[in-house]
């Protein structure tokens, strides 16, 4: 994994400097700051579905989610005047209950995490908008949570709250993916889950936390999304949202097989793709064709990680004749009868 963090380090560099060489304005400091906000909001629900994916399962329902969550989160807090703390609350535990649903969807009811994923996409889209009776929703004028917005949009000697949030979340999910045993309980449920499970690990409990997890980095991006956006429209926000975390987790390493994939190259997979979008605006190229340049995105990314599969198949498959090679000859060597041994004839009981 060193090797595929280490290249797409030297990839980021790379475009970064000739979109610097294309265009100065991309090195400014407002550019910067600019993207590190966006990289911090968008990276922090690419953590979730990256983990979700190492389990070889993918998660489609995150853009309908921010959508439904959001009109709930701005209700409490404009409609009903719930405190921020509880709003928050109640928008996290939102978060954990949706992606706890379906996991067990996933691991009880064995069904396949495409499906459940596609019709949370619908089911939380069209919540959204019946709620909303398919109007936005906004702060208007009023400060109900203004302390709140001051963190979440707000920076730290100029580095955007969202940018340190996500590293802070990196550096704990880092641990836990790489340092923890649930970590290598992750890794082994998606490279095979029946051998997993024969090899007494709850396989179930592990792919279903993986879910949950994904819900509560949910509920945390769509505060910070609320805040980003001060309104929410039901039929808009968020939409394809999920395609900027597959592009990120993939692009990072994450094989859409399961069992690969880490943090620190799901953290550069998003700033790549922030870099790329950055890209294509000072190229000037339209925005209607952001969705296909993430498309070719995630193509290569597919295209890169079969190729590198097959090579490693075609190592492994070679070190393993290498390593046989020698000792059938030598088995051979032992079982071949010594020289002279043809001339000198038998002696059978009879002659005996």
């Amino acid at each position: 994994m060193i090797k595929k963090e280490l290249g797409l380090g030297m990839l980021l560099v790379v475009i970064a400097a000739i979109t610097g060489a294309i265009n100065p304005a991309f090195l400014s400091l407002v550019n910067l700051l600019n993207m590190a906000n966006l990289i911090g909001l968008f990276g922090v629900f690419a953590l979730g579905e990256g983990l979700v994916i190492i389990t070889g399962g993918i998660d489609l329902s995150l853009g309908s989610m921010f959508a439904l969550l959001g009109v709930v989160f701005i209700d409490l807090l404009t409609t009903y005047q719930v405190p921020w703390p509880f709003a928050l609350l109640a928008v996290l535990l939102g978060g954990l209950v949706l992606g706890g649903i379906q996991g067990f969807l996933v691991t009880r009811l064995k069904m396949q995490p495409f499906i459940v994923t596609l019709c949370g996409l619908l089911i939380y889209r069209g919540a959204a908008r019946y709620y909303t009776s398919d109007s936005t929703r906004g702060f208007g004028y009023g400060d109900e949570a203004g302390t709140l917005s001051s963190i979440a949009s707000g920076n730290v000697a100029g580095i955007p709250n969202t940018f340190i949030l996500l590293i802070i979340l990196a550096l704990v999910l880092g641990v836990l993916l790489h340092r923890s045993v649930y970590g290598r309980w992750l890794y082994a449920v998606g490279k095979n889950e029946e051998a997993a499970r024969f090899s007494g690990i709850n396989t179930n409990l592990v792919i279903a936390t993986a879910y949950i997890i994904s819900g509560g980095l949910a509920g945390v991006s769509t505060v910070l999304f609320v805040f980003y956006t001060n309104s929410v429209s039901p039929s808009s926000f968020g939409n394809f949202y999920e395609l900027y975390a597959i592009a990120a987790a993939v692009l990072g390493g994450c094989s859409l097989r399961g069992g690969e994939g880490s943090i620190l190259g799901i953290v550069l997979g998003t700033a790549l793709l922030q870099v790329l979008q950055n890209l294509v605006n000072i190229l000037g190229i339209p925005n209607s064709l952001n969705f296909a340049v993430m498309g070719t995105v995630i193509l290569i990314g597919v295209l890169a990680d079969q190729q590198l599969q097959a090579r490693r198949r075609r190592k492994v498959a070679l070190a393993s004749v290498a390593r046989t090679t020698p000792r059938s000859a030598s088995a051979q060597e032992k079982s071949a009868p010594p020289r002279g041994a043809a001339v000198v004839p038998t002696r059978t009981g009879d002659q005996a």
